[in-house]
């Protein structure tokens, strides 16, 4: 057998996370046939399918789910590889790939953005917005270098940096802005509005309340802040939304935000990268600024 190229390894790993040719090749910034041209190529090599093929959906063999989970270890070591030596370098330079969960995205990157690029002009940074599960996949597999994540995330092989606690609010229609503001017990009798399925922010909004995710009660899930903050100026019902989301999500909404009584439902903003990565001390200084532009301390020089 002829020797397998790092090259046939991403395709084949990037066709077996998106499960479609298209998406995959997109990804790897190729075509589509010759990303089915290489991977029919290194099939023939390996005298054995790695996909099962259909007309919706590409699933991987048996064997080829084996074989991804190897070639994810090996393109994690190379990518740790290359990590090594920025990590050896005076100050961080080169591609930095970065995740960030929805709830924080909006509300930090405009301002952590032109402060990384104050800091490390030669940084040369990659963003990626997904729901925590799926940073955490893409982490492991060692697409991102690093997330910006609510915390604990509790993932063997991944370190958390906590960087700082955040409060969440209630967002309540303008005309009630004067009533009292209600406990848990009183939310759990309210239409409370939360995001769909799969956003932590959810799970730590019906923590506060204390309930249970199957629990039955009037509600409408949205599948981002402004559009849960957008039905409460509507009058539909009430919501939560962390502090920092405040100032972008009700300046053109008429509602009104009003804090709970201590101790207030917050969540733990922080950093996770895997426990191998080379990069740690680098990434710990970002921590420091990301905890700078997030509590709006002093931006620390690195």
């Amino acid at each position: 057998m002829k020797s397998l190229t790092l090259k046939q390894l991403r395709y084949v790993e990037a066709l077996a996370q998106q499960g479609h040719f298209g998406r995959a090749a997109e990804v790897c910034a190729i075509s589509q046939p010759a990303l089915s041209m290489q991977i029919r190529d290194l099939e023939a090599a390996l005298g054995t399918p790695l996909f099962e093929r259909s007309a919706r959906q590409v699933r991987l063999t048996s064997f080829g789910a084996a074989f991804v989970a190897r070639a994810r270890e090996i393109l994690r070591a190379v990518d740790e590889l290359g990590d090594l030596a920025r990590a050896a370098q005076s100050g961080l330079a080169g591609q930095l790939r970065l995740g960030v969960i929805p709830t924080i995205a909006p509300y930090l990157l405009p301002g952590l953005l032109p402060a990384l690029g104050r800091a490390w002009p030669e940084l040369d940074l990659q963003v990626r917005e997904a729901m925590t599960p799926r940073l955490l996949s893409e982490l492991r597999a060692g697409g991102l270098d690093t997330a910006i994540v609510a915390l604990p995330v509790s993932e063997p092989g991944i370190d958390e940096a906590p960087l700082f606690a955040e409060s969440f609010v209630l967002v309540r229609p303008q005309a009630d802005a004067a009533a009292p503001v209600p406990d848990r017990e009183g939310l759990r009798e309210m239409r409370l509005l939360l995001l769909e399925e799969g956003h932590c922010f959810r799970d730590q909004a019906l923590s506060f309340c204390a309930m249970t995710p199957g629990r039955p009660r009037e509600l409408l899930d949205g599948s981002s802040l402004a559009t849960l903050v957008q039905l409460v100026g509507a009058g539909i019902g009430v919501t939560l939304i962390p502090e920092m989301a405040v100032a972008v999500e009700t300046r053109s909404a008429p509602v009104a935000v009003a804090r709970f009584p201590e101790p207030q439902p917050a969540r733990t903003i922080g950093m996770i990268w895997r426990r191998t990565s080379p990069l740690a001390p680098q990434l710990a200084q970002i921590g420091a600024l990301v905890r700078a532009v997030g509590t709006g301390a002093p931006v620390p020089q690195p």
